[in-house]
């Protein structure tokens, strides 16, 4: 299984863009368990950003609560962030991991993508 994020771009403060991370590979039996979006500008530490968990629901850094808004489809094996009145400090690389179970029988394990370059101009 590989996590592939895209949907980053340019985008003006107040603007909206909405993420994907979608996961290829696997066969039945496919299933995504807790998923989340992490991002990590340059010179700084990588954040978590969002998260969304099997059966209690989503988690937000404080800094997006309100803005952010993370999802899942597992079938179609993706999971989105949709991101509404971007600020100039939300510009960064967005990435995404998760704990996936590729096929029946194999078990749950920890998978991270490459990420989306966001630029937000003021």
């Amino acid at each position: 299984v590989q996590l592939q994020a895209s949907g980053g771009g340019s985008v003006q403060a107040g603007g909206s863009l909405r993420l994907t991370c979608k996961a290829s590979g696997g066969s039945r039996g496919f299933d995504m368990g807790n998923m989340a979006w992490h991002r990590q500008a340059p010179g700084t530490q990588r954040e978590l950003v969002a998260s969304i968990h099997t059966g209690t629901g989503t988690k937000y850094a404080g800094s997006v609560q309100g803005r952010f808004i993370i999802s899942r489809d597992i079938d179609e094996k993706t999971v989105t962030l949709l991101m509404n009145n971007l600020k100039p400090e939300d510009g960064a690389v967005y990435s995404c991991s998760g704990w996936i179970r590729s096929r029946i029988g194999a078990p749950y394990r920890d998978y991270w993508g490459r990420g989306t370059l966001v630029t937000v101009s003021s």
